[in-house]
């Protein structure tokens, strides 16, 4: 399908999903630059995720690699000709921006992504408390702020991609993988839950101040990217939550994601959340409790069951498992697809189909072919 046909017919499914009553069920996919680090094939010169995280020349180029190889290969529901609004590029941390903002040290494994190791331990459990909250701008937030920098003035210079231009350029640290996500990534995760039963007062110190310190960061980069302190509604993520019980999670972690919400936004407009894993066991707390009306999914996820009880007005995405993704056929994914159409449909126009959940690299685009063809030929209402 070329270009001009794709992005009349990706228009159509958005604006109608929009406006509330959609043509198609849309697809979209979860993907970053990582498929062209982790896989050999597109990654000739073998960069590092070092050398990519620590040069912002680097990290540019290997981004625009990545989205001239998505929109070549991947099949999915988005304006794929960027001729006239150009690239998008981001300053990008992976997932150990929060937690190496607090003082965690990047690694860098091979063959893997970045992650940081815990860094409070018994002896040294009040650090971060006897620092203080740490700058907006400071360690990675200073490095942040420079790359965002560098890459304005890339676009302001005219720089272009395969005669392209950068249309615009993402800030980082505008959202957060979590409260007790981050707690469980600086003090370790057993040590941590450990502490919300026989330290309950050390545990709500620590998430009160990885609260509070998130907030001030995120209202501190809005302010410098001239932005009002509290947005209409906000995205952010808390994975770990899915290692709790309904009754855990209220008592512990519920009033810190209030907190987030009630500082960051005010109100107007619903939140969403991203949470990996099956924590669909919080979905309606979560939807009643704190406006979330977008449900990004991870694996495995029953979406008959999470459709049916969030109601018609609630966006879920989610969709085929990656493994089966990377591994399996394309008539298997063809039918996995179907299957989970035909089981949200009945009580939802507002699924979003996509990969369960961050496309592995070396994913043969045939195989999301194959998801998107399943939605073409069944994704209609």
């Amino acid at each position: 399908m070329g270009f001009s046909r794709q992005n009349t017919q990706d228009a159509q499914v958005w604006d109608s999903f929009n406006a509330g009553n959609p043509v198609r069920m849309p697809v979209v996919l979860g993907i970053n630059p990582r498929v062209i680090l982790l896989n050999p094939a597109l990654n000739v010169k073998q960069i590092t995720f070092k050398q990519y995280m620590e040069s912002p020349d680097t990290m540019m180029d290997i981004q625009l690699q990545f989205a001239d190889y998505r929109d070549q290969n991947y099949a999915f529901d988005q304006q794929m000709d960027a001729q006239e609004q150009g690239w998008f590029i981001y300053v990008d941390f992976q997932n150990v921006f929060d937690a190496a903002w607090f003082g965690g040290t990047i690694e860098y494994p091979q063959n893997n992504c970045p992650h940081t190791k815990p860094f409070l331990h018994d002896d040294n459990k009040n650090m971060l408390f006897e620092k203080g909250f740490p700058g907006a701008f400071e360690g990675l937030g200073q490095t942040g702020m420079e790359y965002y920098e560098y890459f304005l003035e890339q676009k302001q210079k005219g720089l272009t991609y395969k005669n392209k231009p950068i249309d615009s350029v993402g800030a980082p640290f505008m959202n957060t993988d979590g409260p007790f996500t981050v707690a469980c990534n600086i003090r370790g995760t057993a040590n941590f839950i450990i502490d919300l039963y026989e330290e309950p007062n050390y545990a709500e110190q620590l998430l009160s101040f990885i609260t509070e310190a998130t907030i001030r960061r995120i209202k501190s980069w809005r302010k410098y990217l001239g932005q009002p302190e509290r947005s209409g509604g906000m995205f952010f993520a808390d994975d770990s939550i899915a290692l709790l019980s309904m009754d855990d999670y209220t008592r512990f972690i519920l009033p810190y994601h209030k907190r987030l919400i009630q500082e960051l936004t005010d109100g107007s407009t619903p939140n969403s959340i991203h949470l990996c894993g099956d924590a669909s066991r919080f979905f309606v707390l979560l939807r009643d409790e704190l406006n979330i009306r977008t449900f990004d999914t991870g694996f495995p996820i029953d979406f008959a069951a999470v459709t049916k009880r969030l109601g018609p007005n609630v966006t879920v995405q989610g969709g085929v498992n990656v493994s089966l993704l990377l591994n399996g056929t394309a008539q298997q994914i063809y039918d996995e697809t179907v299957r989970i159409i035909k089981e949200v449909t009945p009580n939802t126009k507002r699924f979003i189909m996509r990969e369960a959940n961050n496309l592995c690299p070396c994913t043969p685009p045939e195989n999301i072919q194959a998801m998107y063809n399943a939605v073409l030929e069944h994704g209609w209402y």
